[in-house]
């Protein structure tokens, strides 16, 4: 199998799907003639044509609101917002339009729907280029949120989320983009959605991340006997999993870039003291960014949890 970095693996889940399905079709900002901002759907213009491959305005709102249009006609239309903190322009069509299309029609209608957006600090651009605020999204029922971790999840991943029948926000590291490769399979596979992997075993404490955080809690957890999971879809997300190691370890740490109050790990803390507080030896702890906007570029390394946080955490939580 060849290795990929997750620009390459997502333009091949691309270039798959929309051999394999003449309804999928891709429209955003400068992903024709160009590839997209970060040349992720670079060639696809050349090998599908103009009428799949669609410029358009810059107007987020037009884009999703396009695709939703598209969706309920019959299409299966991939959005490209060219970075999350653009989304929020069209937060109105995804909330108020696709979220609830299946439940307004009585199933009649399905929104056959993804928007795919790089999310996520590291790569020190201006602001409102790394916006991590998933959580905001997680709040509407009917739409699922995908978040890879590395370019074979980011495939099977995408290909799952394309073939779903209601929309789907797949969420792509901006960090990890180009930072790592991994053995990625030419060809039809999935992983599916709304399940984690626990991507190393542990006994004496469980840690939960998605994104590029995981590539931080694997650098950090060093000799620790940490079990991680690796959430990949934040809504619905795998609480079966969660609850199972957290009955088998009795301690938790939770790792998101997001600012800490209203994060997604409150709701994972919150479903475990549901779920399985009798089995806790000790309190849930947050590795997450501070309350802040997040900052320039001189500032960002202070700002996004690091290995030496995580650590901190793990010790704390040990002591109990």
């Amino acid at each position: 199998m060849p290795l990929l970095n997750m620009v390459q693996a997502i333009n091949l889940a691309l270039n798959e799907e929309m051999e394999r399905d003449d309804r999928v079709v891709l429209l955003g900002e400068d992903v024709g003639r160009d590839g997209g901002v970060f040349r992720i759907t670079e060639g696809l213009l050349e090998r599908f044509g103009p009428e799949r491959l669609i410029d358009t305005p810059l107007s987020e709102s037009t884009i999703v609101g396009a695709a939703i249009g598209m969706a309920v006609y019959g299409l299966r239309p991939i959005a490209e917002i060219q970075f999350m903190g653009f989304l929020y322009a069209a937060f109105d069509q995804l909330f108020t339009h696709a979220a609830r299309l299946r439940s307004r029609s009585r199933s009649r209608y399905t929104c056959p729907l993804v928007v795919r957006t790089p999310y996520g600090g590291g790569i020190k651009a201006p602001e409102m280029h790394e916006e991590s605020t998933e959580a905001f999204f997680c709040h509407m029922p009917g739409v699922k949120v995908v978040v890879p971790s590395g370019p074979y999840t980011a495939k099977g991943l995408l290909t799952a989320a394309i073939r779903d029948p209601d929309p789907v926000l797949f969420l792509e590291p901006t960090r990890l983009y180009r930072l790592i490769r991994e053995e990625v399979p030419a060809g039809d596979y999935i992983v599916p959605l709304g399940r984690a992997q626990v991507v190393r075993e542990g006994d004496d404490v469980t840690l939960i991340a998605w994104g590029s955080m995981l590539e931080w809690v694997l650098k950090a957890v060093g000799e620790y006997s940490a079990e991680v999971i690796d959430l990949l879809t934040l809504n619905p997300f795998d609480a079966e999993t969660v609850l199972a190691s957290v009955r088998k370890t009795g301690r938790v740490v939770i790792v998101h870039e997001a600012v800490k109050s209203c994060g997604f790990g409150a709701e994972i803390a919150a479903t475990i003291a549901e779920e399985a507080i009798l089995h806790l030896r000790g309190p849930i702890l947050r590795v997450t960014a501070p309350d802040v906007t997040v900052p320039l570029a001189k500032l960002l390394d202070h700002y996004l949890p690091s290995a030496e946080r995580i650590r901190a955490a793990l010790d704390e939580v040990l002591r109990y």
